[in-house]
């Protein structure tokens, strides 16, 4: 059993004894320690501007132009908080309880309360930083609610709350750079990780202008390259979102843990055709007001405003009415995809819900008409008043959408469906969020730590800030404490140099190749795999076949790949053809992982494996652990275990009825 280092004692003391006994660095020592972070996105930004804020020297690198262009910017909803703010009975300890529930009891409790228990410090850091939250009247900051919570504690700017928090970080981060604390590698790609005497001592990157690869030490490496998702083409990722540097720390001896655990949001625009390269999310808040039904008669083809009251199914209201529009995603999702398979699906596709916000808009309309005295107001006052209480709250959600679509949801109910969004798998990490590599950290999505098998939506915002701004900052410094003695190791050490030419020998080989078929073309068949037989539901013999077809399709792609330009110039589809590669391999290993659990647990969900009403399954006495996946070989992987052990919360078969 893997060892997570969990610090003994009571929970809720366990991160002050951790921090009160963890090893220190002392200024001077910190000005000759160097630390690589790979990725600038919530967790990657606050991380490089806090350890160079603390003395480190620091170096950041990212893929894109801009460390603002991180896809943290896309997060729209909110980011949760235990300030208790409405009074309405929140705490610490029910911000732990309903994300280890939410999770289907498949996190660490010790990581889990640590990420509530410094929920707060983030908001005030983030306001002092002038992240301008939404407030209320009276200059209070506003909350509201999101998927299985029955609190108000998710803080949010509109819609577009990642951006919001991403130029926070990112100008604490250009602080350090203009301070000459953070050296910075926009445009430029890690490749491999270097491992010298079994510690990891620096990276391989690609710039992507030149072409050139280089090479950078570190006394240690910090991971906060996001999620997986595109490894199923279409989701709600930027196109550019890809595992890379995740896989080539897990080739290097970094356990991949729980990768079956792959997010389905409820609350996405459908797919149109085989066109689109990428799905919009449509954010977790609209749940708030918004409620999601279907017509109760099959094939009913009239628009949703035209359908009368008795004829609506407000199926998630009726079927778990304690929670209604704001159970969990992995319990919304399903239902959503449960009504569609049987016929009661909407729009030409027949592959989509409604979400209505008329009602909204009406009881809204009558609060403010209250507000200036009218008390008899008429329809259209109503509705006037009350459209802009939305347009207010989820204006640029809403224009969003009729861009898309065309559809003016303020007039007529959005058409909605779920689709991939975030993953909770990750690089396996112990309670200092160090990978089986020492000195090899994983921040934010990238790691599987704080989540279990299902995320609640606005907490992936509150992991990256809690991970970068509050927990890093200790948990590196007990490992640094005893390199203060190892001088920079320079980069034509034998380590620097087999790992570049590990990195050129593949890029050489896809340039080789010289087949027929795009890379694009690849990923998206893999795509296709991994969604009809890992996708929102999963089954043995499915993922028995998706196993057989994924290993065909990369011996297809090793002999039929076709690559344009060269080496040593920007060449998009050579990256694109190296980020596929990997997605091969890791779509193998999440099939095998979800093959290997013989349970439902939040987000995988085995057909086998359900309750007579339809819900997961779990078998808490063969899987209450950790899968943590060791790289073997192109094809085989070693399986290790956490035991997962719960002192403060008992798991229960989870209820939102």
């Amino acid at each position: 059993m893997l060892n997570s280092k969990t610090p003994s004692g009571p929970l809720e003391k366990k991160w002050k004894n951790y921090k009160d006994h963890c090893k220190l660095v002392n200024p001077a020592n910190k000005r000759k320690l160097e630390v690589i972070v790979i990725g600038t996105g919530l967790a990657g930004a606050s991380a490089a501007a806090t350890l160079a804020e603390l003395g480190y020297k620091v170096k950041s690198f990212c893929f894109q132009d801009s460390p603002r262009r991180a896809h943290s910017i896309a997060a729209q909803g909110g980011i949760n908080a235990a300030k208790n703010y409405q009074n309405d009975g929140d705490s610490v300890y029910r911000l732990f309880y309903d994300t280890i529930k939410g999770g289907d009891y498949r996190s660490r409790e010790s990581n889990t309360y640590r990420l509530a228990e410094v929920s707060a410090n983030i908001i005030d850091q983030c306001v002092a930083q002038g992240v301008p939250f939404a407030r209320e009247y009276g200059g209070l900051l506003s909350n509201r609610s999101f998927g299985g919570v029955q609190v108000q504690r998710t803080f949010y700017a509109a819609g577009q709350t990642g951006q919001q928090l991403l130029i926070g970080a990112y100008q604490a981060l250009e602080r350090q750079i203009a301070l000459g604390a953070v050296e910075m590698y926009s445009r430029h790609e890690m490749l491999d990780i270097v491992v010298i005497d079994g510690k990891a001592r620096g990276v391989i990157v690609r710039n992507l202008i030149t072409g050139e690869l280089e090479r950078h030490f570190g006394h240690a490496v910090v991971l906060c390259s996001g999620g997986y998702g595109n490894v199923f083409y279409l989701s709600t990722n930027a196109m550019g979102s890809n595992v890379t540097a995740a896989w080539k720390a897990h080739k290097r001896g970094a356990y991949f843990g729980n990768p079956c655990y792959t997010q389905i949001h409820p609350t996405c625009i459908p797919v149109t055709g085989d066109h689109q390269s990428k799905l919009t999310l449509m954010s977790e808040s609209l749940r708030n007001d918004g409620r999601i039904w279907v017509p109760k008669n099959k094939g009913d083809n009239r628009k949703g405003n035209a359908i009368p009251e008795e004829e609506r199914d407000y199926y998630l209201e009726r079927r778990y009415p304690a929670f209604g529009n704001l159970v969990p995603r992995d319990v919304a999702s399903r239902a959503a995809k449960e009504r569609c398979d049987a016929g009661y699906g909407v729009g030409t596709s027949k592959q989509a819900v409604f979400l209505d916000f008329s009602d909204a808009i009406k009881r809204y309309g009558k609060i403010e008409c209250s507000k200036l005295g009218n008390h008899n107001p008429t329809d259209e006052e109503v509705r006037h008043h009350g459209m802009e209480v939305v347009k207010e709250k989820y204006g640029n959600l809403f224009d969003m959408y009729e861009k898309i679509t065309g559809e003016n949801p303020y007039e007529v109910p959005m058409r909605i469906y779920p689709a991939v969004h975030y993953t909770m798998g990750g690089l396996w990490v112990d309670y200092e969020l160090m990978t089986t590599v020492p000195g090899l950290y994983a921040l934010g999505e990238c790691n599987f730590s704080d989540h279990g098998a299902n995320r609640l939506g606005a907490s992936a915002l509150m992991q990256g800030l809690a991970d970068g701004y509050f927990v890093i900052p200790y948990t590196i410094g007990n490992y640094l404490a005893d390199e203060i003695r190892t001088p920079p190791i320079p980069t034509s050490h034998p380590a620097f140099e087999e790992a570049e030419k590990g990195v050129t020998n593949k890029i050489n080989s896809l340039m080789n190749i010289k087949g027929a078929q795009t890379a694009e073309s690849f990923h998206k068949r893999l795509g296709k795999i991994m969604w009809d037989k890992c996708g929102m539901a999963r089954n043995a013999a499915g993922l028995k076949e998706a196993i057989q077809e994924i290993r065909a399709l990369r011996e297809e792609f090793w002999k039929d790949l076709r690559i344009p330009g060269g080496i040593d110039e920007m060449n998009p589809e050579l990256d694109k053809a190296q980020r596929v590669s990997d997605f091969m391999e890791l779509g193998e290993l999440i099939c095998i992982d979800a093959l290997n659990r013989e349970e439902s647990c939040g987000g995988h969900f085995r057909e086998e494996y359900q309750t007579s009403e339809g819900e997961a399954l779990r078998n808490d006495e063969k899987f209450l652990n950790v899968s943590a996946w060791q790289y073997k070989d192109g094809k085989e992987w070693e399986l290790h275990k956490e035991e997962l052990i719960f002192e403060e919360v008992k798991p229960t078969q989870r209820s939102y009825k």
